[in-house]
């Protein structure tokens, strides 16, 4: 599924952004906000990744994305990729175990394993801020 901002001439406003996520934005907002917290000099952008999955966000510090944040209808998508020394931290603490088993199912690429998490409710909101503060810390 792709975003549901697929204009490649338009980059999305907060008001379209908003309007889209419905009320899953007050996550949105908590994640964008935590990273920026944990990390002060975090850098946020807007990226069009082509029409097959239209415009992403991405939270990055001068090397690497910390988070990205995918948009969907009435719904949005958190993505990580971690290394090895985070995917251990991942696994040995209490982060939810259905999260841990995407982990360990993700492929792995030179820059890490990938996973994504659909964001429809506060259900996993206390295991994202984990993964951001592990992502942030390794």
């Amino acid at each position: 599924m792709k975003s549901i901002f697929t204009q490649k001439s338009e980059n999305p406003t907060l008001e379209q952004l908003q309007d889209a996520l419905g009320d899953t934005y007050v996550y949105w907002q908590t994640f964008a906000e935590h990273t920026k917290k944990l990390y002060p000099n975090a850098t946020e952008e807007w990226s069009f990744a082509g029409e097959k999955f239209g415009w992403s966000f991405r939270i990055k510090d001068k090397k690497r994305i910390l988070i990205y944040l995918l948009p969907r209808d009435k719904f949005f998508k958190v993505a990580f990729v971690f290394g090895q020394k985070a995917t251990d931290a991942i696994l040995q603490s209490n982060i939810s175990q259905s999260i841990k088993n995407e982990l360990q199912a993700a492929k792995v690429y030179a820059e890490g394993r990938g996973i994504r998490i659909d964001i429809k409710d506060s259900k996993t909101n206390v295991d994202i801020l984990k993964l951001i503060a592990i992502k942030i810390d390794f």
